[in-house]
Order: structure tokens, then C-alpha cells, then sequence
């Protein structure tokens, strides 16, 4: 039988709407190292990026922080002892946006211990927006994929504050489903689920 948490993590990614085309756009390229702060509604987190780690995912991240995608966001999945998710836009239209731009998967160089960030999908070369931080060592993730490509290096104690009250995300369990959240964007959290906690803002610290 296959480990639990593989269902939940294949979970992690919900299906977005149909795919928008559009013109590519210039490939953007991540420092090689660099530092992100996370202003949470339970406090601030520094993360330092690794590009070495995983570098398309590190561009990935680096370019959604200068385009403004993680302000104002829910972290709507948090399961004690397994993750701390986030990642989809207030906006439903920029939602559907970026579930066209998935990039391919990253080689697994870095351990999923407790405080790497990575991306989160539902399957091979599908990442886009969705992120997730590691409560504890979920080394388990390694095999499956899960390439790290950060680890937060000040305010480690601020995820375990974060609001542990509604459980996994549906159909896992009974907490906020990520498809209506796609569709919906913040107002479906906001009329639903008000006492998730926020990420209010992710910038590039100089």
C-alpha cells in the first residue's frame, strides 16, 4: 500500500480552470541566493532561497513575489505536523492566468525537513503557484518529487502559530476546497472560512 500522505500530497495542487493562451514571456532568472520576507498575520518569516536547489523553482517563486501574486492570500491548507499551504491569487482571472505557466519539476537536491518551502503539484511537471512549507521533517516527500528550494532562517516559530481549526483541504477533509477557492478567489475564503490566517505580503529583501 502507498504511504498515506501520498494521496494528500497528489491533493496538494487542486485543478485549475481551462488554460488561457497567450504570449510567452521572457524567461526570468532568480540570484543565486537571496532572501524573502513573509509578512503573515501572525508575524514575519525570512526565508533564503538556494536557486542551486532547485532552480526553476526558485525563478518561479522569484518572479511571483515581483509580480505582487502572493500579497493578500489565505493560507488555506494548514495540517498540524504536515504542512502550511498557500498560493491562490484573491483574483479568480489571475488565478486562471498563471494555471497556464506550469513549469517542468526540479531534480529533489534539498531533504523536506521542517521550514523548507516548496512547490506543491498533483502530479509530474505541474507546479505554478502553489506553495507549501514543512512543519516537521516530511522526508517521505522526497521520493515523490517535492524539491525544496528555500528554508526559513528567522521567524521558524510563526508557522506554529498559524490557525490549525478547520483540517485538510476537501475531499481529504473537511476544511476549504481549492477548486471553488480558484474560482472564487479571496471571497470564497472570506464569506467561508474567516479564520484562516493571511499572508499579507511576500517581498525581496535588498
Amino acid at each position: 500500500m502507498r504511504n498515506s500522505w501520498l494521496i494528500a500530497v497528489v491533493l496538494l495542487a487542486a485543478c485549475g480552470p481551462a488554460k488561457v493562451a497567450e504570449k510567452p514571456k521572457e524567461p526570468v532568472r532568480a540570484p543565486e541566493t537571496f532572501r524573502a520576507k513573509f509578512e503573515t498575520s501572525k508575524g514575519d518569516i525570512v526565508v533564503t532561497v538556494n536557486r542551486a536547489w532547485a532552480p526553476l523553482g526558485a525563478d518561479r517563486f522569484y518572479e511571483l513575489v515581483q509580480e505582487k501574486f502572493y500579497d493578500e492570500q489565505k493560507f488555506f491548507r494548514v495540517v498540524r505536523g504536515f504542512v502550511a499551504q498557500w498560493g491562490i491569487h484573491k483574483d479568480p482571472k489571475v488565478n486562471r492566468l498563471w494555471s497556464a505557466r506550469e513549469i517542468v519539476d526540479d531534480p529533489v537536491k534539498e531533504r523536506n525537513v521542517r521550514g523548507t518551502i516548496t512547490f506543491a503539484t498533483r502530479g509530474p511537471n505541474t507546479r505554478s503557484t502553489q506553495l507549501f512549507f514543512n512543519l516537521r521533517d516530511n522526508t517521505s516527500l522526497d521520493s515523490q518529487g517535492f524539491a525544496p528550494f528555500g528554508k526559513v532562517t528567522e521567524g521558524l516559530e510563526v508557522l506554529d502559530q498559524l490557525a490549525f481549526v478547520y483540517g485538510d483541504i476537501a475531499p481529504r477533509g473537511p476544511g476549504p476546497d481549492p477548486k471553488l477557492a480558484q474560482q472564487e478567489g479571496n471571497a470564497y475564503f472570506e464569506r467561508t472560512w474567516p479564520r484562516l490566517d493571511t499572508m499579507k505580503r511576500v517581498t525581496i529583501i535588498p
